[in-house]
């Protein structure tokens, strides 16, 4: 099977469909991104369309409904986690503050990391 991301007009994800690798086909065997996108505009309305991974090996990860659609890098990226989180050379999320080794989580308030507390375990 394949997939198809469904962009609005920002390049958003709003929606992701499926389509049967055999509907991909051309008449040279091959499978071919612009047939699928043909199938997803027949059945589901227009696009515009962008066929994604579902085992991330191309267009750096599968897609889903609110992630953005980079066409210059030809990538797909996921939503920030938080305001104030920056977009590095790789395409993903990087905190104003590197994470410490251990267990951490971001506090966007602070704009810092917090030790995540663990509990005793009972005797």
């Amino acid at each position: 099977m394949a997939h198809f991301a469904r962009l609005d007009e920002n390049n958003v994800v709003t929606t992701v469909s499926v389509v049967s690798n055999d509907d991909m086909i051309d008449e040279n065997g091959n499978e071919v991104e612009a047939l699928g996108v043909a199938v997803c505009e027949a059945v589901v309305g227009s696009g515009p369309w962008v066929q994604t991974s579902f085992n991330s090996n191309f267009r750096k990860q599968y897609a889903g409904v609110g992630f953005t659609y980079d066409a210059d890098a030809d990538v797909f990226i996921i939503p920030s986690p938080f305001p104030s989180w920056v977009l590095n050379d790789q395409h993903d999320w990087e905190a104003p503050v590197p994470q410490p080794e251990g267990d951490y989580a971001w506090n966007e308030e602070t704009l810092s990391w917090e030790p995540i507390p663990t509990e005793n375990p009972a005797p």
